[in-house]
C-alpha cells in the first residue's frame, strides 16, 4: 500500500523546485514508462492500478484508484505512473547539429521539438534558462519518451553561443529561404520564442538568418515553433 509520505512525494514533484531538489521527474502511461526503462533511466518508484501489471514492471506498487488520482497531472490516469531519476547530461554540446531554443515557453511545443530532436538524430538540445522545464509533466507527455534520447542542457545562451565555433543559424520571418541557403554539415539553430522570436541578445551571435518561405495567403502570421523546427531540421538532414 503507498504511503502518505510516498503521495506527498509523488505530488510535490509537480512543481519545478522540488523536481530539482529530489532529482525526481514523473511520467504517465504504460509506453513512456517502458520507453525510459528501454533506454536505461533509472527508476525510483513505479505506481500500477492493477495486480496484473505488476510483473511488466518488476517491482511495481499497486496502488487504489483513490491515490492514482491523487498523485497523477491527468484526468484520467491511464493505471501506470512512474518516477525516475533526472537524466544526466552528457557529450560535447559542439557535435554535429545542435538546437538552441531561445525563451520557448510552451510545454506542449518543447515536448514536440524534444521528439523531432531524437526523430532527425539531433542529440543534444541547448535551451535558455528561461525556457520552460523539460520535466515538466506536460513536456513529458508530449515527448512520448524520446527525453531518454536527447541531451537537454539548461545555459547562458549568451556564453555559449560565443564560445562555439559553429555557423549558427537563425529562424526568422524574413531570413533566407531555408531551401536556397548552403547549410554546414554541422550548425546550431536556434529557434526563438512562441510571440516575440529570438530575442536581441540572441542574434548578436546569428551568422546566418534562415527562413521557410509562405506560399499561402499573407493573413497566417507565422508558423508555431514546433512546425518551423520540423521543417527546418527536415531540410538540414535532406541536405
Amino acid at each position: 500500500m503507498v504511503t502518505k509520505n510516498q503521495i506527498k512525494l509523488v505530488v510535490s514533484l509537480k512543481q519545478k523546485k522540488y523536481r530539482s531538489q529530489h532529482r525526481l521527474f514523473v511520467v504517465e502511461g504504460e509506453k513512456v514508462v517502458n520507453e525510459l526503462l528501454r533506454a536505461g533511466v533509472r527508476p525510483f518508484k513505479i505506481y500500477v492500478d492493477d495486480a496484473e501489471k505488476v510483473e511488466k514492471f518488476g517491482e511495481a506498487e499497486i496502488v487504489s484508484n483513490k491515490d492514482l488520482k491523487q498523485i497523477s497531472s491527468l484526468t484520467h490516469p491511464n493505471g501506470v505512473l512512474g518516477v525516475f531519476y533526472m537524466i544526466d547530461g552528457e557529450g560535447d554540446l559542439d557535435a554535429d547539429w545542435v538546437v538552441v531554443l531561445d525563451s520557448v515557453r510552451d510545454p506542449g511545443n518543447l515536448g514536440t521539438i524534444i521528439r523531432l530532436c531524437d526523430w532527425f538524430g539531433v542529440k543534444h538540445l541547448v535551451c535558455s534558462k528561461d525556457t520552460v522545464d523539460c520535466y515538466n509533466p506536460k513536456v513529458l507527455q508530449a515527448t512520448m519518451g524520446s527525453i531518454a534520447r536527447v541531451n537537454i542542457a539548461y545555459v547562458d545562451l549568451e556564453e555559449y553561443l560565443g564560445r562555439i565555433n559553429l555557423p549558427v543559424y537563425g529562424a526568422y520571418m524574413d531570413g533566407e529561404s531555408v531551401y536556397s541557403s548552403d547549410l554546414a554539415e554541422k550548425g546550431v539553430l536556434v529557434m526563438g520564442n512562441e510571440a516575440n522570436g529570438i530575442s536581441k541578445e540572441v542574434s548578436r551571435f546569428i551568422t546566418e538568418r534562415i527562413s521557410i518561405p509562405q506560399f499561402g495567403a499573407s493573413t497566417t502570421e507565422s508558423l508555431n515553433v514546433a512546425t518551423a523546427t520540423a521543417i527546418l531540421l527536415s531540410e538540414i538532414r535532406r541536405g
